[in-house]
Protein backbone atom coordinates (compact mmCIF):
# COMPACT_ATOMS: atom_id res chain seq x y z
CA UNK A 1 0.00 0.00 0.00
CA UNK A 2 2.22 2.76 -1.09
CA UNK A 3 -0.51 5.56 -1.25
CA UNK A 4 -3.44 5.46 0.81
CA UNK A 5 -6.49 5.32 -1.68
CA UNK A 6 -8.10 8.30 0.03
CA UNK A 7 -11.91 8.01 -0.98
CA UNK A 8 -11.63 12.58 -0.27
CA UNK A 9 -9.89 13.60 -3.13
CA UNK A 10 -7.14 16.23 -2.86
CA UNK A 11 -7.67 19.57 -3.17
CA UNK A 12 -4.06 21.41 -2.73
CA UNK A 13 -0.85 21.91 -4.52
CA UNK A 14 1.87 20.88 -1.96
CA UNK A 15 5.77 21.10 -1.97
CA UNK A 16 7.19 17.96 -0.66
CA UNK A 17 10.26 17.27 1.89
CA UNK A 18 10.81 16.67 5.56
CA UNK A 19 12.77 19.60 7.35
CA UNK A 20 13.52 20.94 3.82
CA UNK A 21 14.37 24.79 3.27
CA UNK A 22 11.13 26.11 1.27
CA UNK A 23 9.77 29.18 -0.60
CA UNK A 24 6.24 29.74 -2.34
CA UNK A 25 4.84 33.34 -3.29
CA UNK A 26 1.19 33.59 -4.59
CA UNK A 27 1.81 36.55 -6.36
CA UNK A 28 4.61 36.81 -8.62
CA UNK A 29 7.80 38.84 -7.26
CA UNK A 30 6.78 38.62 -3.77
CA UNK A 31 9.81 36.55 -2.25
CA UNK A 32 12.56 39.00 -2.06
CA UNK A 33 15.83 38.25 -4.17
CA UNK A 34 19.12 38.34 -2.29
CA UNK A 35 17.73 39.94 1.14
CA UNK A 36 15.13 39.00 3.40
CA UNK A 37 14.42 42.46 5.14
CA UNK A 38 14.84 44.82 2.07
CA UNK A 39 13.54 48.84 2.89
CA UNK A 40 10.30 48.05 1.09
CA UNK A 41 9.40 44.73 0.67
CA UNK A 42 7.98 43.89 -2.62
CA UNK A 43 4.39 44.81 -3.34
CA UNK A 44 4.28 47.06 0.14
CA UNK A 45 3.92 43.72 1.86
CA UNK A 46 5.90 43.68 5.38
CA UNK A 47 8.23 41.27 6.30
CA UNK A 48 8.01 39.02 9.36
CA UNK A 49 10.49 36.51 10.58
CA UNK A 50 9.00 33.30 12.50
CA UNK A 51 11.14 31.70 14.87
CA UNK A 52 10.65 27.74 15.73
CA UNK A 53 13.94 27.92 17.79
CA UNK A 54 16.86 30.53 19.21
CA UNK A 55 18.16 32.31 16.65
CA UNK A 56 21.61 30.28 17.64
CA UNK A 57 20.24 27.01 17.45
CA UNK A 58 22.72 24.64 15.86
CA UNK A 59 21.90 25.01 12.01
CA UNK A 60 20.79 21.28 11.73
CA UNK A 61 18.15 22.38 14.18
CA UNK A 62 16.85 25.68 13.48
CA UNK A 63 13.41 26.40 12.54
CA UNK A 64 12.92 29.97 10.80
CA UNK A 65 11.18 31.24 8.06
CA UNK A 66 10.66 34.45 6.86
CA UNK A 67 6.89 35.42 5.94
CA UNK A 68 5.45 38.47 3.26
CA UNK A 69 2.14 39.54 4.88
CA UNK A 70 -0.76 42.45 4.10
CA UNK A 71 -0.66 43.49 7.97
CA UNK A 72 2.03 42.23 10.50
CA UNK A 73 1.32 39.91 13.44
CA UNK A 74 1.15 42.49 16.09
CA UNK A 75 -1.59 44.73 14.79
CA UNK A 76 -4.21 43.89 17.25
CA UNK A 77 -5.78 45.15 20.29
CA UNK A 78 -4.69 43.35 23.55
CA UNK A 79 -5.54 39.73 24.50
CA UNK A 80 -7.83 38.79 27.56
CA UNK A 81 -8.58 35.43 28.95
CA UNK A 82 -11.31 33.96 27.27
CA UNK A 83 -14.59 32.98 29.26
CA UNK A 84 -15.56 29.69 27.41
CA UNK A 85 -13.91 26.93 28.84
CA UNK A 86 -12.73 25.59 25.71
CA UNK A 87 -10.66 22.54 26.39
CA UNK A 88 -13.69 20.96 29.20
CA UNK A 89 -10.65 19.80 31.25
CA UNK A 90 -8.34 21.34 34.25
CA UNK A 91 -4.96 22.86 33.44
CA UNK A 92 -2.10 20.32 32.82
CA UNK A 93 0.11 22.56 34.77
CA UNK A 94 -1.43 21.90 38.04
CA UNK A 95 0.24 18.40 39.34
CA UNK A 96 -3.05 17.93 41.40
CA UNK A 97 -5.40 17.88 38.47
CA UNK A 98 -3.64 14.96 36.92
CA UNK A 99 -4.08 11.17 38.54
CA UNK A 100 -0.94 8.89 37.94
CA UNK A 101 -1.90 5.40 38.69
CA UNK A 102 -0.31 2.75 37.42
CA UNK A 103 -3.53 0.85 36.54
CA UNK A 104 -3.50 -0.49 32.65
CA UNK A 105 -6.11 1.71 30.54
CA UNK A 106 -8.37 1.77 28.18
CA UNK A 107 -11.51 3.94 26.75
CA UNK A 108 -14.15 2.83 24.54
CA UNK A 109 -14.68 5.00 21.31
CA UNK A 110 -14.90 8.38 22.01
CA UNK A 111 -18.28 10.78 21.53
CA UNK A 112 -18.68 12.63 18.02
CA UNK A 113 -19.74 16.19 19.70
CA UNK A 114 -22.10 17.97 16.80
CA UNK A 115 -21.82 21.86 18.69
CA UNK A 116 -18.42 22.08 18.82
CA UNK A 117 -15.74 23.16 16.18
CA UNK A 118 -12.16 21.38 16.38
CA UNK A 119 -11.16 24.13 19.18
CA UNK A 120 -14.03 23.62 21.70
CA UNK A 121 -14.24 20.06 21.08
CA UNK A 122 -10.41 19.05 22.13
CA UNK A 123 -10.03 17.13 25.59
CA UNK A 124 -7.21 16.60 27.20
CA UNK A 125 -7.11 13.27 28.28
CA UNK A 126 -3.59 12.91 29.57
CA UNK A 127 0.06 14.47 29.62
CA UNK A 128 2.97 15.28 31.71
CA UNK A 129 5.24 18.17 32.22
CA UNK A 130 4.59 22.06 31.97
CA UNK A 131 4.40 23.66 28.97
CA UNK A 132 5.49 27.48 30.76
CA UNK A 133 9.35 25.28 30.82
CA UNK A 134 8.77 23.84 27.23
CA UNK A 135 8.68 20.63 28.93
CA UNK A 136 6.46 17.40 28.34
CA UNK A 137 3.39 16.52 26.28
CA UNK A 138 -0.25 16.74 26.13
CA UNK A 139 -2.71 13.67 24.89
CA UNK A 140 -5.87 14.41 23.67
CA UNK A 141 -8.80 13.37 21.63
CA UNK A 142 -10.85 16.06 19.03
CA UNK A 143 -14.19 15.45 18.23
CA UNK A 144 -16.17 18.45 16.33
CA UNK A 145 -19.21 18.68 14.23
CA UNK A 146 -19.16 22.37 12.57
CA UNK A 147 -16.50 24.24 11.15
CA UNK A 148 -14.78 26.72 12.80
CA UNK A 149 -16.01 30.63 12.15
CA UNK A 150 -14.33 31.86 8.77
CA UNK A 151 -13.47 35.25 10.90
CA UNK A 152 -11.43 33.29 13.64
CA UNK A 153 -8.00 31.89 13.96
CA UNK A 154 -6.13 29.58 16.56
CA UNK A 155 -2.80 29.12 18.03
CA UNK A 156 -0.96 27.72 20.66
CA UNK A 157 1.67 29.20 22.33
CA UNK A 158 2.11 25.70 24.13
CA UNK A 159 4.33 23.56 21.66
CA UNK A 160 3.51 21.61 18.31
CA UNK A 161 0.44 19.94 17.22
CA UNK A 162 0.50 16.75 15.65
CA UNK A 163 -3.32 15.71 14.76
CA UNK A 164 -4.12 12.28 13.76
CA UNK A 165 -7.19 11.78 11.50
CA UNK A 166 -9.55 9.08 12.48
CA UNK A 167 -12.87 9.81 11.26
CA UNK A 168 -13.88 12.84 9.13
CA UNK A 169 -11.98 15.11 6.70
CA UNK A 170 -9.75 17.76 8.24
CA UNK A 171 -9.65 21.18 5.87
CA UNK A 172 -7.41 23.06 7.68
CA UNK A 173 -6.65 26.76 6.50
CA UNK A 174 -3.11 27.91 8.31
CA UNK A 175 -1.05 31.49 7.44
CA UNK A 176 1.63 29.62 5.19
CA UNK A 177 -1.43 27.81 3.45
CA UNK A 178 -3.86 24.77 3.19
CA UNK A 179 -3.76 21.98 4.20
CA UNK A 180 -5.84 18.74 3.57
CA UNK A 181 -5.97 16.04 6.24
CA UNK A 182 -7.77 12.37 6.14
CA UNK A 183 -7.90 9.52 7.89
CA UNK A 184 -4.65 7.68 7.45
CA UNK A 185 -3.05 11.16 7.51
CA UNK A 186 -1.55 13.10 10.01
CA UNK A 187 -0.43 16.79 10.05
CA UNK A 188 1.37 19.18 12.21
CA UNK A 189 0.70 22.45 13.06
CA UNK A 190 4.07 24.17 15.15
CA UNK A 191 3.63 26.03 18.04
CA UNK A 192 2.48 29.86 17.15
CA UNK A 193 0.74 28.95 13.46
CA UNK A 194 -2.36 30.25 13.63
CA UNK A 195 -4.52 28.10 11.59
CA UNK A 196 -8.45 27.36 11.09
CA UNK A 197 -10.03 24.23 10.09
CA UNK A 198 -13.00 22.97 8.53
CA UNK A 199 -15.27 20.01 8.17
CA UNK A 200 -15.81 19.23 3.91
CA UNK A 201 -17.46 16.07 4.92
CA UNK A 202 -19.70 16.00 8.20
CA UNK A 203 -18.10 15.70 11.79
CA UNK A 204 -15.08 14.50 12.34
CA UNK A 205 -12.96 12.52 15.46
CA UNK A 206 -8.93 11.66 15.67
CA UNK A 207 -6.17 12.18 18.13
CA UNK A 208 -3.68 14.61 19.03
CA UNK A 209 -0.22 15.09 20.53
CA UNK A 210 0.70 18.75 21.84
CA UNK A 211 4.59 18.81 21.90
CA UNK A 212 6.21 21.16 25.05
CA UNK A 213 9.61 20.42 23.87
CA UNK A 214 11.61 20.53 20.77
CA UNK A 215 10.35 19.62 17.16
CA UNK A 216 9.23 16.49 15.50
CA UNK A 217 12.30 14.84 13.44
CA UNK A 218 12.75 11.76 11.55
CA UNK A 219 14.23 9.16 13.59
CA UNK A 220 17.96 8.04 12.62
CA UNK A 221 17.62 4.92 10.72
CA UNK A 222 21.19 3.34 11.45
CA UNK A 223 22.15 0.18 9.51
CA UNK A 224 18.78 0.41 7.71
CA UNK A 225 20.16 2.67 5.44
CA UNK A 226 19.33 6.00 3.71
CA UNK A 227 15.57 5.21 3.00
CA UNK A 228 12.67 3.15 4.76
CA UNK A 229 10.36 4.38 7.51
CA UNK A 230 8.97 7.82 6.88
CA UNK A 231 10.52 9.24 3.51
CA UNK A 232 11.87 12.66 3.51
CA UNK A 233 10.09 12.92 0.49
CA UNK A 234 6.50 12.09 1.11
CA UNK A 235 6.33 14.93 3.46
CA UNK A 236 4.02 17.57 2.35
CA UNK A 237 3.81 21.28 3.24
CA UNK A 238 1.38 24.13 1.88
CA UNK A 239 1.94 26.56 -0.62
CA UNK A 240 1.47 30.29 0.12
CA UNK A 241 -2.22 31.38 -0.39
CA UNK A 242 -3.69 34.85 1.16
CA UNK A 243 -6.93 37.26 1.74
CA UNK A 244 -7.14 40.71 1.28
CA UNK A 245 -9.98 41.27 3.58
CA UNK A 246 -8.68 44.02 6.34
CA UNK A 247 -10.01 46.91 7.42
CA UNK A 248 -8.83 50.10 9.55
CA UNK A 249 -9.85 49.97 13.18
CA UNK A 250 -10.52 47.12 15.54
CA UNK A 251 -14.71 47.92 15.81
CA UNK A 252 -17.29 45.18 15.37
CA UNK A 253 -17.96 44.74 11.35
CA UNK A 254 -17.64 42.61 8.54
CA UNK A 255 -14.09 41.95 8.71
CA UNK A 256 -13.34 41.53 12.54
CA UNK A 257 -11.38 38.24 13.48
CA UNK A 258 -11.52 36.38 16.60
CA UNK A 259 -8.08 35.30 17.85
CA UNK A 260 -7.83 32.42 20.31
CA UNK A 261 -4.20 32.20 22.08
CA UNK A 262 -3.20 28.70 23.91
CA UNK A 263 -1.18 30.14 26.42
CA UNK A 264 0.07 27.40 29.20
CA UNK A 265 -3.10 25.81 28.78
CA UNK A 266 -5.29 28.56 29.31
CA UNK A 267 -6.82 30.62 26.33
CA UNK A 268 -7.01 34.05 25.59
CA UNK A 269 -8.76 36.01 22.73
CA UNK A 270 -8.44 39.12 21.16
CA UNK A 271 -10.17 40.48 17.73
CA UNK A 272 -8.49 42.42 15.22
CA UNK A 273 -9.66 44.02 11.90
CA UNK A 274 -8.04 42.15 9.56
CA UNK A 275 -7.33 38.04 8.20
CA UNK A 276 -4.51 36.66 10.07
CA UNK A 277 -4.30 34.47 6.64
CA UNK A 278 -2.91 37.47 4.45
CA UNK A 279 0.77 36.24 4.08
CA UNK A 280 1.38 36.49 0.25
CA UNK A 281 5.09 34.69 0.23
CA UNK A 282 7.02 32.74 2.83
CA UNK A 283 10.41 31.16 2.63
CA UNK A 284 11.83 28.82 5.84
CA UNK A 285 12.15 25.70 7.73
CA UNK A 286 9.35 26.60 10.25
CA UNK A 287 5.81 25.44 8.51
CA UNK A 288 3.06 23.11 8.92
CA UNK A 289 3.13 19.56 7.01
CA UNK A 290 1.52 16.10 6.16
CA UNK A 291 2.27 12.74 5.40
CA UNK A 292 0.38 9.68 4.48
CA UNK A 293 0.59 6.66 6.48
CA UNK A 294 -0.05 4.09 3.40
CA UNK A 295 3.27 5.59 2.39
CA UNK A 296 4.97 4.56 5.21
CA UNK A 297 8.00 1.78 4.16
CA UNK A 298 7.69 -0.92 7.21
CA UNK A 299 11.06 -2.61 8.45
CA UNK A 300 10.22 -6.30 9.64
CA UNK A 301 12.28 -9.64 10.48
CA UNK A 302 12.78 -12.03 7.70
CA UNK A 303 14.38 -14.44 9.29
CA UNK A 304 12.97 -15.02 13.65
CA UNK A 305 11.34 -12.78 16.66
CA UNK A 306 9.50 -9.74 16.60
CA UNK A 307 11.57 -6.49 16.73
CA UNK A 308 11.29 -3.60 19.27
CA UNK A 309 8.37 -1.18 18.11
CA UNK A 310 10.52 1.41 17.38
CA UNK A 311 10.91 0.08 13.88
CA UNK A 312 7.16 1.11 13.48
CA UNK A 313 8.40 4.86 14.60
CA UNK A 314 7.12 7.73 11.92
CA UNK A 315 8.64 10.73 13.81
CA UNK A 316 10.70 11.17 17.07
CA UNK A 317 11.16 14.48 19.65
CA UNK A 318 14.40 13.51 21.03
CA UNK A 319 15.03 14.25 24.29
CA UNK A 320 18.55 15.58 25.86
CA UNK A 321 19.41 12.06 26.25
CA UNK A 322 20.61 10.42 22.98
CA UNK A 323 18.24 7.26 21.91
CA UNK A 324 15.13 8.58 24.77
CA UNK A 325 12.50 10.23 23.00
CA UNK A 326 9.64 12.99 24.77
CA UNK A 327 7.48 11.84 22.25
CA UNK A 328 7.60 9.59 19.27
CA UNK A 329 4.52 8.69 17.14
CA UNK A 330 4.60 4.60 16.25
CA UNK A 331 1.67 2.98 13.86
CA UNK A 332 1.01 -0.40 13.21
CA UNK A 333 0.09 -0.93 9.86
CA UNK A 334 -0.34 -3.25 7.17
CA UNK A 335 2.14 -5.62 7.26
CA UNK A 336 3.81 -9.49 6.36
CA UNK A 337 4.83 -11.78 9.45
CA UNK A 338 7.01 -14.38 8.88
CA UNK A 339 8.94 -15.34 11.41
CA UNK A 340 9.59 -19.04 12.36
CA UNK A 341 9.30 -20.79 15.56
CA UNK A 342 8.51 -17.19 16.77
CA UNK A 343 5.44 -16.33 18.48
CA UNK A 344 4.42 -13.39 16.43
CA UNK A 345 2.30 -10.49 18.25
CA UNK A 346 3.90 -8.08 20.67
CA UNK A 347 5.54 -10.03 23.95
CA UNK A 348 4.32 -9.18 26.92
CA UNK A 349 6.65 -6.65 28.46
CA UNK A 350 7.38 -3.89 31.21
CA UNK A 351 8.36 -0.53 29.65
CA UNK A 352 10.46 2.43 31.09
CA UNK A 353 8.45 4.40 28.48
CA UNK A 354 4.81 5.31 28.66
CA UNK A 355 2.49 4.37 25.70
CA UNK A 356 -0.92 5.74 24.74
CA UNK A 357 -2.36 4.13 21.87
CA UNK A 358 -5.48 4.58 19.42
CA UNK A 359 -7.14 2.82 16.49
CA UNK A 360 -7.58 4.80 13.28
CA UNK A 361 -9.18 1.70 11.66
CA UNK A 362 -9.43 -1.98 11.36
CA UNK A 363 -8.62 -4.48 14.42
CA UNK A 364 -5.01 -4.05 16.05
CA UNK A 365 -3.53 -7.70 15.74
CA UNK A 366 -2.52 -8.19 19.69
CA UNK A 367 -5.99 -7.38 20.69
CA UNK A 368 -9.37 -8.08 20.02
CA UNK A 369 -11.80 -5.84 18.69
CA UNK A 370 -15.99 -5.60 19.10
CA UNK A 371 -17.92 -4.78 22.34
CA UNK A 372 -15.65 -3.77 25.06
CA UNK A 373 -12.48 -4.50 23.02
CA UNK A 374 -10.19 -1.70 21.40
CA UNK A 375 -11.67 -0.04 18.83
CA UNK A 376 -11.11 2.64 16.54
CA UNK A 377 -12.41 5.77 18.19
CA UNK A 378 -11.15 4.57 21.40
CA UNK A 379 -7.40 4.56 23.07
CA UNK A 380 -5.39 2.81 25.65
CA UNK A 381 -2.70 3.81 28.16
CA UNK A 382 -0.51 1.71 29.51
CA UNK A 383 2.00 3.71 31.83
CA UNK A 384 5.69 3.13 32.52
CA UNK A 385 6.35 -0.22 34.08
CA UNK A 386 2.77 -1.45 33.86
CA UNK A 387 2.62 -5.29 32.72
CA UNK A 388 0.80 -5.55 29.51
CA UNK A 389 0.56 -7.45 26.28
CA UNK A 390 -1.91 -9.76 23.80
CA UNK A 391 -5.26 -10.59 25.55
CA UNK A 392 -5.59 -14.32 26.43
CA UNK A 393 -7.71 -14.89 23.49
CA UNK A 394 -4.56 -13.55 20.87
CA UNK A 395 -1.86 -15.47 23.18
CA UNK A 396 -3.96 -18.58 22.88
CA UNK A 397 -4.63 -18.50 19.35
CA UNK A 398 -0.80 -16.79 18.36
CA UNK A 399 0.53 -19.66 20.21
CA UNK A 400 -0.76 -22.59 18.43
CA UNK A 401 -1.16 -20.88 14.65
CA UNK A 402 0.26 -22.52 11.79
CA UNK A 403 3.58 -20.00 10.75
CA UNK A 404 3.19 -19.60 7.43
CA UNK A 405 3.48 -16.18 5.64
CA UNK A 406 0.70 -13.55 6.65
CA UNK A 407 -0.47 -10.29 6.02
CA UNK A 408 -1.62 -8.94 9.46
CA UNK A 409 -3.43 -5.30 9.56
CA UNK A 410 -5.51 -5.11 6.04
CA UNK A 411 -7.52 -2.31 6.18
CA UNK A 412 -6.10 -1.51 9.92
CA UNK A 413 -3.60 1.24 11.28
CA UNK A 414 -2.82 1.52 14.99
CA UNK A 415 -0.34 4.11 16.06
CA UNK A 416 1.51 5.21 19.27
CA UNK A 417 2.09 7.90 21.31
CA UNK A 418 5.25 6.63 23.35
CA UNK A 419 6.45 9.26 25.72
CA UNK A 420 9.84 8.82 28.49
CA UNK A 421 7.37 10.74 30.77
CA UNK A 422 5.34 9.44 33.24
CA UNK A 423 1.60 10.40 32.05
CA UNK A 424 -1.23 11.45 34.46
CA UNK A 425 -4.34 11.35 33.30
CA UNK A 426 -7.06 14.42 33.81
CA UNK A 427 -10.25 14.33 35.36
CA UNK A 428 -12.03 14.26 32.66
CA UNK A 429 -10.51 11.44 30.44
CA UNK A 430 -10.84 9.05 34.09
CA UNK A 431 -14.28 10.16 34.82
CA UNK A 432 -16.15 12.83 32.81
CA UNK A 433 -15.60 11.03 28.86
CA UNK A 434 -17.76 8.09 30.67
CA UNK A 435 -15.92 5.97 28.55
CA UNK A 436 -12.65 4.13 30.66
CA UNK A 437 -13.73 0.31 30.67
CA UNK A 438 -13.55 -0.92 33.72
CA UNK A 439 -13.25 -4.26 33.76
CA UNK A 440 -9.84 -3.92 30.84
CA UNK A 441 -7.55 -5.59 32.75
CA UNK A 442 -9.05 -8.72 34.33
CA UNK A 443 -11.20 -9.25 30.65
CA UNK A 444 -7.77 -8.71 28.71
CA UNK A 445 -5.20 -10.53 31.12
CA UNK A 446 -7.71 -12.38 33.83
CA UNK A 447 -8.25 -15.48 31.77
CA UNK A 448 -4.17 -15.77 30.96
CA UNK A 449 -3.50 -19.78 31.64
CA UNK A 450 -0.57 -21.43 33.19
CA UNK A 451 1.29 -23.54 30.71
CA UNK A 452 4.39 -24.57 33.12
CA UNK A 453 5.07 -28.12 33.67
CA UNK A 454 7.48 -29.10 36.12
CA UNK A 455 10.13 -30.58 34.32
CA UNK A 456 10.95 -34.28 36.15
CA UNK A 457 13.67 -33.72 39.26
CA UNK A 458 12.93 -30.01 39.47
CA UNK A 459 12.64 -29.10 43.19
CA UNK A 460 11.31 -25.51 43.87
CA UNK A 461 14.26 -25.23 47.25
CA UNK A 462 17.02 -26.15 44.56
CA UNK A 463 18.40 -22.91 45.82
CA UNK A 464 18.79 -23.91 49.17
CA UNK A 465 22.25 -25.69 50.90
CA UNK A 466 21.66 -29.13 51.81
Amino acid sequence: MPVTPFEFGERYRYQNGFGSYLETEAASGALPVGRNSPQKPPHGLYAEKFSGTAFTAPRHENKQTWLYRILPSCAHPPFSRATDELLGSQPLTNPSKLEYIPNQLRWDPFDHDDQADFISGLRLVAGSGDPTLKQGVGMYIFAAGKSMDERSAFYSADGDLLIVAQDGVLDIRTELGWLLVRPMEICVIPRGVKYQVHLPSGPARGYALELYQGHFSLPELGPIGSNCLANARDFQAPVACFSEDFGATASVGSNTYTITAKFNNSFFQTKQPHTPFDVVAWHGTYYPYKYDLGRFNTIGTISYDHPDPSIYTVLTAPSDHPGTAVADFVIFPPRWLVAENTFRPPWYHRNTMSEFMGLIAGEYDAKRGGQGGFMPGGASLHNVMSGHGPDAKSFEGASNAELKPTLVGTGSCAFMFESCLLIGVTEWGLKMCKKVQEGYSEETWGGVQVHWKRPEGVREDSHLLV
